[in-house]
């Protein structure tokens, strides 16, 4: 048996954060979502995995019907729609809290845009434009 290299292993060169500290950044991200779009949001679970499912080398995931294929008639007594955001993947790729912060900030977005029924080269759109405005806020 060979065994693969883990991307997402631990490393001395990269920050590790208290779980208590990541899920209140993944709070801190969901309140900074526009209020306009936050008063949509129901049946919604957010919830932080250590790790992504073996074989996949993903930030979050959301799982449920996105908000525009849902109506009275159809989506009644469903479980609640469900955003995971996987906090080792997110450490492996960042360099600083600062950076963990970043990309906690865009994984909820992304997952947010996908419970909203956004596709991939919008989601892609909107983080650029999202990335550009934080810039100019830290000039």
């Amino acid at each position: 048996m060979t065994r693969r290299p883990n991307p997402f292993s631990r490393s001395p060169f990269r920050p590790a954060m208290a779980r208590i500290r990541f899920e209140a950044l993944v709070a801190e991200a969901l309140d900074e979502i526009p209020k306009k779009f936050r008063k949509l949001i129901d049946n919604l679970n957010v919830m932080v995995e250590e790790d992504c499912p073996p074989g996949t080398n993903l930030l979050g995931l959301y799982h449920g019907v996105p908000y525009p294929h849902r109506s009275p008639g159809s989506y009644g007594n469903y479980a609640p729609d469900v955003i995971v955001i996987y906090k080792r993947p997110i450490e492996s790729i960042s360099r600083s809290d600062l950076d963990i912060k970043d990309h906690v900030r865009d994984t909820v977005l992304h997952e947010v845009g996908h419970y909203f029924g956004l596709g991939e080269a919008e989601l892609r759109e909107i983080e650029r434009a999202v990335r550009e405005q934080r810039r100019g806020e830290s000039r």
